[in-house]
């Protein structure tokens, strides 16, 4: 397994339509998030990277919703997303569109983003599937320097790995776009799961262990030296009546 942190830097696309099939790819997440968007409350809603930008999180509960990056007046507050410019715990949901998959350093990214989350606060990500049909293409070496295969495709269970490592319940998660020509709500791509192009994560950060354990308690013990002395009191107050 190649290691998560590698030198090379990856260019990522300013929007999905730098992607072939992205609008399709973008329809598919927002088909996916749909449900997910009236369930998440609280006051920022945050949006980091340019194809996270460009997913319509209208039903989201959140009113304050804005996105962060780099080189794009898009952007509402351009940082570098390796060093959020937010103080820890206050942001209430963060949508990371294929930020990992174009990212030299996706362990740094989930800390900095598991920094300004709030306790239960709601975390999206998504990224490419490596069993599919797209997974098949990045193998030819011709396609490698195109994208979306220039970018890494992280297996789901790796990432979920990596989610328990910092503590987040994964709530939802679902492979979708088997092809990626057809619309979203095509049958096919609606119900064929596991080998989708398109993976989609829903997670929340918790600050107790998922795994729970069993608490030893201590029972109070008695005294041999207070117990008879009690019994010896007992005994000479029967006695004297």
């Amino acid at each position: 397994m190649k290691p998560a942190r590698i030198e090379k830097k990856f260019q990522m696309p300013v929007s999905w339509s730098d992607i072939p099939f992205g609008r399709q790819y973008r329809q598919a997440l927002q088909y996916q998030l749909r449900p997910w968007w009236p369930k998440m409350f609280g006051f920022h809603l945050l949006k980091l990277g340019h194809l996270s930008t460009e997913i319509d999180t209208e039903e989201c509960m959140i009113a304050h919703q804005f996105s962060v990056g780099n080189d794009d007046p898009r952007f509402h507050v351009l940082a570098e997303p390796l060093a959020l410019p937010f103080a820890d715990k206050s942001i209430d949901a963060c949508l990371i569109s294929h930020m990992l998959a174009y990212s030299h350093d996706p362990h740094w990214v989930l800390r900095e983003v598991d920094r300004v989350l709030v306790d239960d606060g709601w975390l999206i990500i998504s990224g490419f599937n490596p069993f599919s049909l797209l997974g098949i293409g990045k193998a030819l070496p011709f396609l490698r320097k195109q994208q979306p295969y220039c970018s890494r495709f992280f297996p789901t269970l790796r990432v979920f790995d990596w989610l328990s490592v910092l503590n987040y319940e994964v709530l939802y998660h679902r492979n979708c776009q088997v092809f990626p020509w057809h619309d979203p709500e095509n049958w096919l791509n609606k119900h064929i799961g596991g080998v989708g192009a398109l993976n989609v994560i829903v997670a929340r950060k918790r600050t107790y262990p998922l795994t729970p354990t069993l608490l030893k308690f201590k029972q109070p013990k008695v005294k041999i030296g207070t117990a008879i002395g009690a019994a010896k009191r007992i005994s000479s107050r029967s006695k004297n009546r």
